[in-house]
């Protein structure tokens, strides 16, 4: 279980990105996270995984208060929380391999990543997570030279070989066309479905949410303006969290 309690995150400049937000998310659940750029999307799974410290509230998993932990603790508990990002976070010059080991750094010695060195059985952790995600023949290709989609995909394996019990997935597909976005959230559901993994995706198309999630939070100026299933939000929920102009785009 994540409880999220009375969270505000002020930024130095003034700006107010959440705004005493409080949820509860249940193990496994997949949940949307909504809203119009600035509404907190992003700085809500930031202070989940401490990239970015909330000025007040408290963010408790699992009977951990992450919010507290200290240097040492959050180690331990990031090797648990997979994140995927929207620019992909890749070493484009290295291999696509090297950059999915990269996901056990926090589990073996230091000085072999120092090195370049990975025990076989992390090798074949990273050819297997490859295989899930369906591009294990471009294990040893140039990050750089791959499709956007396929370099989503190699963030996922290299996600996956952290063991994560949560999935952090920042517009994992805000810069991707609409087939390989949809290609791509098939991937995060079945890791959901498979190995029951809890996952927080922002997103900004709500015919998405709607598609994979069980749930949707929707944010609007940092605070809660919708938490329930996908199909209740309907037109009028619609330009109560986007805006009386705002129209529903679908993503096919």
């Amino acid at each position: 279980m994540l409880v999220i309690e009375n969270l505000t995150k002020i930024y130095d400049n003034g700006f107010k990105a959440l705004d005493n937000l409080s949820l509860e998310i249940p193990d496994g659940q997949f949940v949307a996270i909504i809203g119009l750029s600035g509404s907190g999307k992003s700085t809500l799974l930031r202070c989940i995984n401490r990239l970015v410290d909330p000025t007040e509230g408290r963010i408790i998993w699992n009977g951990i208060d992450i919010t507290a932990a200290s240097d040492d603790e959050l180690r331990q508990i990031r090797r648990r929380i997979g994140m995927i990002f929207q620019q992909f976070n890749l070493v484009k010059r290295a291999s696509v391999m090297t950059n999915v080991l990269a996901g056990r750094l926090g589990y073996i010695n230091p000085l072999y990543s120092f090195v370049n060195y990975f025990p076989r059985s992390e090798r074949e952790r990273a050819i297997a997570a490859l295989q899930r995600v369906g591009i294990e023949d471009k294990a040893f290709n140039r990050a750089s030279a791959l499709s956007g989609g396929q370099q989503q995909r190699v963030g996922i394996a290299r996600m996956l070989m952290q063991e994560p019990e949560m999935m952090l997935a920042d517009e994992p597909v805000a810069s991707l066309d609409p087939a390989t976005s949809h290609s791509v959230m098939k991937y995060l559901q079945l890791l959901n479905d498979e190995d029951g993994i809890t996952i927080l995706c922002s997103l900004h198309f709500l015919s998405l949410a709607r598609a994979y999630s069980d749930r949707v939070i929707a944010l609007k100026d940092g605070k809660l303006e919708f938490d329930g299933l996908p199909q209740d939000i309907d037109d009028d929920r619609f330009r109560q969290i986007y805006g009386e102009d705002a129209v529903q785009v679908e993503i096919n």
